[in-house]
């Protein structure tokens, strides 16, 4: 099935297929076609969504799967996303092992130190980012992008709403 086939299907929420493991497919086969911001950015409209579990929800999970490379790149676009003002907080929690800068600024943690951290840790991150910085959604959502067999765990409800978004922004 071509890809503007299967995303016609998600313009519409009614016409959504009900075999949840159509999505499953469907996300494969957008994600390897699609372009990467697109696939990003309906990433985030599941985060968004309030038809999912929260991001912070969201972003613990996919980290609980995640490789020690790719908890490194979430977690420290996370920490951008907290900025300076936050990062004294944080360091009193989960951050407390990591060398966090003085100075406040965001440290640039590697896939050893991100894999300290629990994804409870990891939500408690993302709620604060998301407070402080609503665009870290979008960031993470292009992260997550990159992966779309992370993507996949969040089930299928998510990835409709990704496969809506990618539709609605691919149509022409």
């Amino acid at each position: 099935m071509a890809v503007m086939d299967i995303l016609r299907q998600y313009l519409d929420s009614k016409t959504t297929p009900s075999d949840p493991n159509a999505a499953h497919a469907h996300f494969d086969e957008v994600a390897r076609t699609a372009p990467p911001d697109v696939v990003g950015q309906g990433v985030a409209d599941a985060f968004k969504s309030n038809s999912t579990p929260s991001f912070a929800d969201m972003v613990a999970q996919l980290f609980g799967h995640s490789d020690p490379r790719q908890r490194a790149d979430v977690l420290n676009q996370l920490l951008r996303s907290v900025g300076p003002g936050l990062m004294a907080a944080l360091r009193g929690g989960g951050l407390g092992r990591l060398s966090v800068p003085q100075d406040g600024s965001a440290p640039q943690v590697s896939p050893e130190q991100a894999s300290q951290l629990t994804p409870e840790q990891i939500r408690d991150i993302a709620a604060r980012a998301e407070q402080h910085d609503p665009t870290a959604l979008d960031k993470v959502g292009s992260i997550y992008a990159q992966h779309p067999e992370l993507v996949k765990k969040l089930g299928s409800a998510a990835l409709a709403i990704a496969l809506a978004g990618m539709a609605t922004r691919m149509r022409g």
